[in-house]
């Protein structure tokens, strides 16, 4: 592993640009569904199960402020796709859903074990 300057500790220090953006609810969401091909964002919204379409526009709105997502508009239609930059994203968030398959289970069964105790 890569040694950086600073301390994920300091305010400053760029890991913690990283952390803000995965730990966003919907944004690891998004960016995979923008992994295969641009989608507009109603069709987004039907990919995405739970979403509100606010809550959709709010997360491209903040992955474009960090230069992932880019907005198309093209002949009166909008489609949103990623940027070479938000594809870099794309193996963390492999590793992240490999894990989640493996170990989402137990991660299951511990909260629900929690819930049962007095």
């Amino acid at each position: 592993m890569a040694a950086y300057p600073g301390s994920v500790f300091l305010a400053d220090c760029p890991a913690r640009l990283a952390v803000e953006i995965i730990a966003d609810k919907w944004a690891v969401v998004v960016l995979y569904a923008l992994s295969r091909k641009p989608r507009r964002h109603g069709e987004l919204a039907g990919l995405i199960g739970g979403i509100s379409r606010k809550m959709l526009t709010q997360t491209l709105r903040r992955l474009q402020g960090y230069g992932l997502v880019e907005r198309h508009a093209v002949g009166g239609k909008v489609a949103y796709a990623l940027t070479d930059l938000g594809r870099t994203l794309l193996p963390p968030i492999a590793v992240l859903t490999e894990w989640s398959h493996v170990h989402g289970g137990a991660v299951a069964e511990f909260q629900e074990s929690q819930q049962n105790c007095p």
